[in-house]
């Protein structure tokens, strides 16, 4: 005969599976939020609106603005973090196609925090994380054509591989000069080869 508390696990995992969803509907509300207006405009109640829920809920599992805020930009940063570590290394065409999709996809939010940083300690932690995490990945991606270089010379290789990776750079092209994306991939990889030929 099954126990009365045998179902328990199961609502116990279906509560969980619930918080989370919860919890990531409120942050990528957040973060869709900033997008639209400068973070000191965004109330609690917009957010909960976006998301669906309650101010309530929102206050119960981040407390307010500012741990929301952080929470999210931590979830973003993961979200960004996984896709572009997918990029191989030392396969140029492979290499552009995820900074592509990953400049499509979150290309306005990084353009709105880097306008922000000036007015905020806040932003400008997160931008100067996100500029560690981009020479990072320009590190990586680009290793075997920085190998062998030293001193300044690797310096203003990697300098270089990081300005025209940059999400500046995929704004003018892709926005200011309004190009396709296709069309945006083949000037970035027209710049980028004469860096990574080897001689």
């Amino acid at each position: 005969m099954k126990s009365e508390g045998g179902g328990r696990p199961y609502v116990m995992r279906q509560r969980a599976a619930s918080a989370e969803e919860t919890r990531v509907r409120l942050l990528d509300a957040a973060l869709g939020l900033f997008v639209e207006i400068p973070l000191a405009q965004i109330t609690l109640a917009q957010v909960a609106d976006r998301a669906g829920v309650t101010v309530q809920t929102v206050i119960r599992r981040f407390g307010d603005k500012e741990s929301l805020f952080a929470s999210a930009a931590e979830h973003g940063f993961e979200t960004v973090a996984n896709a572009r570590d997918a990029a191989p290394a030392d396969n140029l065409a492979a290499a552009l196609e995820n900074l592509a999709e990953h400049y499509e996809t979150t290309g306005q939010l990084a353009l709105k925090m880097l306008a922000e940083e000036h007015a905020s300690a806040f932003m400008r932690e997160v931008t100067g994380r996100g500029r560690g995490y981009h020479r990072g990945w320009c590190s990586r991606v680009f290793a075997n054509s920085l190998a062998g270089l030293t001193g300044a010379d690797r310096d203003r290789r990697l300098a270089q591989f990081v300005a025209l990776c940059d999400v500046y750079t995929w704004k003018l092209l892709r926005l200011d000069a309004g190009l396709s994306r296709r069309q945006y991939l083949v000037a970035l990889t027209e710049l980028l080869e004469p860096l990574v030929r080897r001689p």
